[in-house]
């Protein structure tokens, strides 16, 4: 039995991937996109293999493996953002005073090729997954700093936890007293919606404190016409949905994509929160949009679509440093190329962090 089948449907193996038809096997070397199915996580749902063998190119270049993700750049790292440096138990990631990321998994119901943990979800270099012993410590520091008032579950994605472990950690979270909010993010309402069930809903619901989703997007395309009656029983459980994107280049990188993401996720409930620009993690050059057309684009979006559709612009600072909202005085460019050149240089730019330094950044 194909690989593709033993896994609930999703697509998990290279061989799968050309079993299916969503890769032709001349498309590229087998060698290198075996190596490279080696070194990074694969999987894609049956959803979303079907909508790409349909020709949707935005699903496809997010989730198929690319050859280009070999090549890997100057500054790319495969801990772009600095986990590491601010992990004090594991799981458990506290870069700023008020908020921690607790990461209980890392599997994802779809991995995407432009990652900033790619080189470790799924199981790809270290272990993701929390234990008993883990949780328990993870707890006590949470319970230990009465700073922190945001929980965020992150990972690998959350919600592919059985709905036994997440309402497990969602009332261990929330029995915390100074814990104000909880947040989760997840990929699941687009690329895996049967796995939210009227299970889910009736724990969202029975939440005394808010329960906020950030749901992440990339293009208009990854909405169906179903996705909006679940994004409507989610608001009936109490959940507050926020959006989340990256510019990617070539798949969202001109105000028509950009307007259609952002409107697409108003439409859905789903208020746009964060548009990143892309971290350096490793072989996502290919990914990449400059800082300047960055700017630009957001820039260009301002007074021609509804301030509900814009979200704030970040980048982040590697290093473990923070996120940086992209406008002044938060950022400083110098030897900036010119217009003609926009698409082709990488200037320089430095970056001021919430403490107030300031960093370079290859822009």
């Amino acid at each position: 039995m194909a690989e593709h089948k033993k896994q609930g449907e999703a697509l998990t193996s290279l061989d799968a991937l050309y079993d299916s038809g969503v890769l032709r096997r001349d498309e590229a070397c087998h060698k290198d996109m075996h190596a490279l199915s080696q070194r990074y996580a694969l999987r894609l749902t049956s959803d979303v293999a079907s909508r790409i063998k349909e020709g949707v190119a935005a699903l496809r270049r997010q989730y198929v493996p690319d050859i280009a993700e070999r090549q890997e750049q100057e500054g790319e790292s495969c801990d772009p953002i600095g986990d590491k440096a601010h992990s004090p138990v594991k799981g458990v990631i506290h870069r700023y005073p008020d908020r921690v990321l607790l990461m209980p998994t890392s599997a994802c119901a779809v991995y995407c090729r432009f990652c900033f943990r790619k080189a470790w979800v799924g199981g790809g270099g270290q272990d993701g997954g929390m234990t008993i012993e883990d949780l328990r410590r993870a707890y006590a520091y949470i319970e230990g700093d009465k700073r922190i008032f945001e929980v965020i579950l992150s990972g690998g994605d959350p919600l592919m936890l059985s709905v036994r472990r997440l309402g497990s950690l969602l009332r261990r979270v929330h029995a915390i007293s100074h814990v104000g909010i909880m947040r989760i993010h997840s990929r699941v309402l687009l690329s895996d919606m049967a796995r939210l069930s009227d299970d889910h809903m009736a724990l969202f619901a029975s939440l005394d404190k808010p329960l906020y989703m950030v749901v992440h997007c990339n293009h208009a395309q990854e909405f169906t016409q179903t996705h909006r009656a679940v994004c409507k029983r989610l608001l009936r459980a109490g959940v507050v949905l926020l959006g989340q994107s990256v510019l990617l280049r070539g798949i969202n990188d001109t105000p028509q994509a950009l307007t259609a993401l952002f409107r697409a996720m108003l439409c859905h409930h789903i208020k746009p929160y964060y548009l990143h620009q892309l971290d350096y993690a490793q072989g996502t050059g290919h990914f990449r949009v400059p800082l300047k057309k960055g700017l630009r684009l957001v820039s260009s979006l301002r007074g021609w679509i509804s301030g509900l559709c814009q979200p704030h612009h970040m980048v982040e600072i590697a290093g473990g440093y923070g996120k940086v909202p992209l406008c002044e005085p938060c950022h400083r460019c110098a030897g900036l190329p010119s217009d003609d050149d926009m698409e082709d240089n990488v200037a320089p730019y430095r970056l001021r962090d919430y403490r107030g330094q300031w960093h370079d950044y290859r822009g």
